[in-house]
């Protein structure tokens, strides 16, 4: 028995030698591919500086079929109408949600290859776009000169950070009778902004259900508002 313990004692003892460390770096680059259709109107005059609108869908739009994307929105409004702007519509993948980095890349290739006023660049969305405008507005709220989020989700962390888009003239819109996205949500940041925007305005339509955008969308008013925008 004696010889059995010094045995395994001795076991420990070199199991204990044998032990090491090795610290050392690695260096990798992982690379993401991403594909985003959209639709770019262009304005009749493009020798100045033009405004740029960009809008975001709603879920009902995603997909491959760019056609989508003009069924609401300032796409809709020129059918009849002039706007004297830039309208870019980007269209979401299936099976994705908004991509802030996407979305904020390809404006900047759009500004790139046309003549737009930096200084007057507007955000618009509807339900997923109204939350999608709220997510880039706070991702890089340097960019935009106006932002016009309409039936849409916020985030909690949103709430909690309203003061990061103080500087954005803001137009909220929802329905009151909104049976897909809570009009709580509109009213929460709406509450939160005005603490530190001075120009921030909510409006609730007591008779409209989700689709609170076709009257906002289908109005001159909301564009003139816009354009009186410019990012000081």
């Amino acid at each position: 028995m004696k010889y059995k313990i010094i045995i395994i004692a001795f076991l420990f003892s070199w199991n204990a030698f044998s032990q090491s460390e090795v610290n050392g770096k690695m260096k990798t680059e992982i690379v993401q591919k991403h594909e985003m259709g959209y639709a770019l109107h262009i304005p009749a005059n493009t020798k100045d500086k033009k405004p740029l609108i960009i809008f975001l869908h709603g879920s009902g739009e995603k997909g491959t079929d760019i056609e989508k994307v003009k069924i609401h929105g300032p796409f809709k409004y020129i059918k009849n109408h002039e706007l004297d702007a830039y309208i870019l519509a980007p269209q979401c993948p299936e099976n994705e949600e908004w991509n802030n980095e996407v979305l904020y890349r390809l404006i900047l290739k759009i500004q790139k290859e046309n003549n737009i006023d930096s200084n007057r660049i507007y955000l618009t969305g509807l339900s997923l776009g109204g939350w999608g405008t709220w997510n880039l507005a706070f991702s890089h709220p340097d960019m935009f000169a106006a932002l016009v989020p309409i039936s849409g989700f916020v985030d909690l962390i949103q709430l909690e950070e309203a003061c990061k888009i103080a500087a954005i003239p803001t137009r909220v819109f929802h329905g009151l009778m909104d049976d897909v996205v809570n009009p709580d949500y509109a009213i929460a940041i709406y509450k939160e902004l005005k603490k530190c925007n001075g120009n921030v305005e909510l409006t609730i339509f007591d008779d409209a259900g989700h689709d609170s955008w076709s009257r906002v969308y289908d109005n001159q008013e909301i564009y003139d508002w816009m354009f009186k925008q410019i990012k000081k």
